[in-house]
C-alpha cells in the first residue's frame, strides 16, 4: 500500500509538472484505429514520447496534448479524449493494479518492405497499412540486401514472396506477362551476383535476412514469405527445385538428411516437390491445394492472453479491441501446430483445429513475427484482384495486427523481471 501511494504521488507530480495529455482509446469507441496508429508514430518522428497502454482499453495511446495533435485527430476522424489531472491518476493507478501495463515509445523505428520493384498483381496487407496509416516505409529488394543496406532498417516486412527460387509456384500463370517478368527479372540479378541458379540465389538472401535477424533486427512477414523463409533456411544446401524452374534436378537423396536446425519458426514437415501444385510444404494449413470449406462466416482465430507487465512483448503484438479475429485466407494461410519448433510462442490460434495462426519468436538479438494468411479483410484474395480500400475497414482488427508489429521496435527497453 505504501508503494502504491508513493507511485501515485510520483505520477501526480510527474503529471503536474508536465504538458497535458490526450488520450486516444483503442476499444469500440475508437472511430479509426488504423490512423491512430499513424497518430502515435508521428509523435515519435518529431521525437515526442507515447505512452502505450497494454490492455487498457484496447490498447489506448496517451500523447502530449497540442493543436496540433487534436487537429489531425479531427482530420482523420480519430476519437480523442482530453484528460485532466485527477483522470490521468486514476489510469495509470488502474494499469499499476490490473493486468495492464504502460509502455514508452519513444524511438521511430526505421522500416523497410521487401518487395520487388515490378508491379505485382496482387496487395500487399502491410504497406496497404503503412499508406492507409500514414507511417514512412522504404521499399527494398535483392540489390539493396545484398549490398548490407538492410542494417540501415530497425524493422524488416516480407509479404508474398518467394525465398525457395520456385517462382511462387505460381507455374499455372507462366504464359502470362506478368509472369515472364518476374522471371526474367529474378534470372538477371541472380547472373549479376554469379550465382547460376535463382533457387539458390533466393536462399542466400534469406540467409543474409537471417543474419540480420540474429543482430538484432525485427522481422514480420505474412503469407508465403513466412514458410518459404524458413524452408530456404533448412534447406540452403539442397537443390529441392523442379528442373522446370532452375534446368536442374532436385537432389531427392539429399533430402532425407535435412534437420531443420537453420530454420526459425518450423521442423519435421515434408516438401511438395511438383511444381504444379499450389504449395510449398505440410506447414500451411489448411492446405492451398486442398483449402477448408468452412465459409468466411465461420472461420476465426482467438488471440492469446498474457501477463502485461511480464510478457509486455506479446501483449504488445496482441492489442486488440476484439479476441476473436476474423480469419482470412491466403498461399499459406495459417500454421499446422505439430511442425512449430519449441520455442515458438503462440499468439493466436483456431481453438478448434491444429491451425495456427499468428506466432512469434526470438533469433539471435532479434524477433521474428509471422502472421498467416494474405489480406485480413479480403477472405479469399486471388490473384489480379483490386487492393483493399482501408477506408472501409478503419476498425480492422487483422489490419491491427500488422500495425502493432510496426510500434513494437519503438518500445523503450527495460529491464527484465525476472
Amino acid at each position: 500500500m505504501i508503494q502504491r501511494c508513493i507511485l501515485i504521488i510520483i505520477i501526480f507530480i510527474n503529471i503536474h509538472f508536465s504538458s497535458q495529455k490526450i488520450l486516444i482509446p483503442m476499444d469500440d469507441n475508437q472511430t479509426n484505429h488504423l490512423k491512430a496508429y499513424g497518430i502515435a508514430f508521428s509523435m515519435l518522428e518529431i521525437n515526442n514520447k507515447v505512452d502505450w497502454l497494454l490492455n487498457y482499453r484496447g490498447g489506448s495511446f496517451i500523447l502530449d496534448l497540442s493543436n496540433f495533435v487534436k487537429k489531425q485527430c479531427l482530420l482523420k476522424n480519430i476519437y480523442y479524449e482530453e484528460l485532466s489531472i485527477e483522470e490521468l491518476s486514476i489510469i495509470y493507478a488502474m494499469i499499476e493494479q490490473e493486468n495492464m501495463e504502460l509502455v514508452i515509445l519513444d524511438k521511430m523505428p526505421k522500416i523497410a518492405v521487401y518487395s520487388p520493384p515490378n508491379q505485382q498483381p496482387w496487395d500487399d496487407a502491410v504497406t496497404l497499412a503503412l499508406t492507409y496509416a500514414e507511417i514512412k516505409y522504404d521499399v527494398i529488394f535483392d540489390d539493396e540486401v545484398m549490398s548490407g543496406e538492410l542494417y540501415k532498417y530497425d524493422w524488416l516486412h516480407l509479404h508474398h514472396e518467394d525465398f525457395t527460387g520456385q517462382y511462387g509456384k505460381f507455374y499455372r500463370y507462366r504464359n502470362q506477362q506478368w509472369y515472364k517478368d518476374m522471371e526474367s527479372s529474378f534470372i538477371k540479378t541472380a547472373q549479376k551476383y554469379g550465382f547460376k541458379t535463382v533457387h539458390k540465389f533466393k536462399k542466400t538472401i534469406a540467409l543474409k535476412i537471417k543474419d540480420y535477424l540474429n543482430n538484432g533486427g525485427f522481422l514480420f512477414a505474412m503469407c508465403s514469405a513466412t514458410d518459404s523463409f524458413d524452408i530456404a533456411l533448412s534447406y540452403y544446401s539442397v537443390d529441392f527445385a523442379h528442373s522446370i524452374y532452375d534446368g536442374t534436378p532436385i537432389e531427392e537423396q539429399k533430402l532425407s538428411e535435412i534437420n531443420h536446425s537453420n530454420g526459425i519458426a518450423f521442423e519435421g514437415y515434408n516438401l511438395y516437390l511438383d511444381p504444379t501444385i499450389y504449395e510449398y510444404s505440410q506447414i500451411d494449413l489448411p492446405s492451398s491445394h486442398q483449402p477448408s470449406t468452412r465459409s468466411a462466416e465461420s472461420d476465426y482465430f482467438t488471440l492469446s492472453s498474457f501477463s502485461a507487465k511480464w510478457d509486455p512483448v506479446p501483449s504488445m503484438l496482441i492489442q486488440n479491441h476484439v479476441t476473436n479475429v476474423n480469419g482470412f485466407m491466403g498461399q499459406t494461410t495459417g500454421y499446422n501446430k505439430k511442425y512449430l519448433k519449441s520455442h515458438v510462442l503462440i499468439l493466436g490460434e483456431d481453438l478448434f483445429s491444429e491451425q495456427v495462426k499468428y506466432i512469434h519468436g526470438n533469433v539471435g538479438k532479434g524477433t521474428f513475427t509471422f502472421l498467416g494468411g494474405h489480406d485480413p479483410e479480403d477472405y479469399r484474395h486471388f490473384v489480379g484482384d483490386p487492393h483493399t480500400d482501408l477506408d472501409l475497414h478503419r476498425n480492422s482488427p487483422g489490419y491491427r495486427l500488422i500495425l502493432n508489429n510496426i510500434l513494437f521496435p519503438a518500445a523503450k527497453k527495460k529491464k527484465k523481471k525476472t
